[in-house]
């Protein structure tokens, strides 16, 4: 199977280029800068059309949620535009599309988890930007998954658990918000999660889902897990103290409550992420550890998940 996926440098990208070949029957071509980049989607569209993959997965966008308050236009050329340029591509083929797309849909004001039909209301530009993506994908070809997940992290790039680590190197006392909850999801549980996708072929399954680790938190707390972890594999740590949103003000306001309900996918495709915890625990030690070799997803994918 050719799976053909955008982007080259984000998590979940990085992380299928490594999954994807211990499966042995699965080809991954990457499409991203500086060759291909979504804000000039053409050449991007001409690519994966002359690349013939049998799956696309569309996972590059514009993710700079502070920044794109002030930078409306390159989040809606990459999150909207670029999207729908890679929906055509895989309608033009007639092949499926997995596309990638975030909690950060809903306000978050009410209580969670959120399930896939419950209203949508973005409070933040990158989060309009995403639910007008997941239009425009839906819109030009029925033969879409849309994932929406949440608090990604992965031992690559810039995330969560790399900054806590990072921060706990030089200071004695975190100060972490406490009153956001959410369900912090590994890009390695995703990339697997998408291969598994891309080889069952089920043809009824189209449509949004809710995919994100299992369990739920808030940020103070995830953090004390990920410095526990570190301690007792000789990593750096620090105490962790609670603040409250207010405490620690954003260029874009973050959802108080973004959990997402996962049961619809799990019903769908018999998967479920693994518990987070267990998930941040390999992540973290691999990072202390970078010798560390991924343990076989490939095993994990063949017993069907968890």
């Amino acid at each position: 199977m050719k799976v053909l996926a955008t982007g080259t440098n984000g998590q979940v990208v990085t992380c299928l280029a490594e999954i994807a070949p211990r499966l042995g029957d699965v080809e991954l071509i990457t499409l991203g800068r500086p060759e291909f980049d979504l804000t000039n989607p053409i050449p991007l569209r001409e690519a994966i059309v002359a690349a013939r993959p049998d799956i696309v997965v569309s996972a590059a966008a514009y993710t700079a949620v502070d920044r794109a308050e002030d930078e409306p236009a390159p989040a809606r050329a990459v999150n909207v535009v670029g999207a729908a340029c890679v929906a055509e591509a895989a309608a033009r083929l007639g092949v499926p599309l997995i596309h990638l797309s975030t909690d950060y849909v809903f306000s978050g004001d009410d209580p969670g988890p959120r399930k896939e039909n419950d209203q949508t209301r973005p409070r933040t530009l990158y989060g309009a930007t995403k639910l007008d993506g997941e239009k425009a994908v839906a819109s030009i070809t029925p033969y879409h998954v849309i994932l929406r997940t949440s608090w990604v992290y992965s031992p690559f790039g810039t995330n969560f658990v790399r900054t806590i680590l990072r921060l706990a190197k030089g200071r004695e006392i975190l100060s972490v918000v406490s009153d956001q909850y959410g369900n912090p999801t590994s890009a390695l549980d995703l990339a697997a999660a998408i291969l598994e996708i891309a080889r069952s072929r089920k043809g009824d399954s189209f449509g949004v889902y809710h995919l994100a680790g299992t369990g739920e938190t808030n940020w103070s707390d995830f953090a004390r897990h990920i410095l526990t972890v570190s301690r007792l594999n000789g990593g750096p740590f620090a105490t962790v103290r609670d603040i409250a949103s207010t405490d620690y003000p954003t260029r874009a306001r973050r959802p108080q409550d973004s959990r997402l309900c996962t049961d619809k996918f799990e019903r769908t495709f018999g998967w479920r992420l693994p518990p987070w915890q267990s998930s941040t625990e390999l992540v973290v030690r691999r990072l202390l550890d970078p010798d560390r070799r991924l343990q076989s997803f490939a095993s994990r994918l063949a017993a069907g998940g968890e």
